[in-house]
């Protein structure tokens, strides 16, 4: 065997959702980042078009992120759909964590490929991101709540028109014990042809 699958498999096995209220704002190294977003890069992509983007969010620019969530929230809901949980949630997780990462898709300019096999790459990248986060015990959270599909995302982020925004992917130390899960058995879900 080239590498260890035992590691990759407690790696794979061990990613988890954490969201950012049990996160802490302590600062993740630079350099740990780049470590990041250097395996999102290696995502497997169709012609390599390579549509990842990614916009960063940190230190004093997460207020910023939070200032824009909040206020386009209070702008595009009415009085009968705004919760205030919700615009509380969407000032503070950018400050509880120490990076925000909006997930963006640069759309092919000749469209030859198919959009969905742009976004399955984005997804690929940002799997790369979380579980390269786990392999540092570092908390991710990819969230595609509001603001993701709201069309004045996109001036903020510095979006073409055919760009999108898949989410923003919340990163952090977590509070306390790294989180259990479990999953259905993989035989449920298989059938062999």
């Amino acid at each position: 065997m080239k590498y260890n699958i035992e590691e990759l498999n407690k790696i794979i096995r061990n990613r988890r959702s954490i969201k950012p209220l049990k996160m802490k704002p302590t600062p993740i190294a630079d350099t740990i980042i780049e470590t990041l977003l250097e395996n999102a890069n290696w995502a497997p992509t169709h012609g390599l078009t390579e549509p990842w983007r990614f916009k960063l969010f940190s230190g004093e620019s997460r207020k910023k992120l939070a200032e824009f969530q909040t206020s386009l929230y209070k702008k595009k809901m009415s009085e009968d759909k705004f919760k205030q949980a919700k615009y509380e949630r969407l000032g503070k997780n950018p400050l509880n964590v120490s990076h925000v990462i909006a997930l963006c898709m640069k759309r092919q300019e000749s469209e030859k490929l198919p959009e969905i096999e742009e976004l399955l790459a984005v997804a690929c990248a940002v799997q790369n991101i979380h579980l390269s986060a786990t392999c540092y015990g570092i908390g991710a959270l990819w969230s595609s709540g509001f603001p993701t599909y709201e069309e004045e995302l996109k001036p903020f982020l510095g979006l073409n028109e055919k760009d999108k925004c898949l989410g923003f992917l919340y990163l952090g130390y977590p509070e306390g014990e790294w989180p259990e899960a479990k999953r259905a058995s993989v035989q449920e879900k298989t059938e062999w042809i």
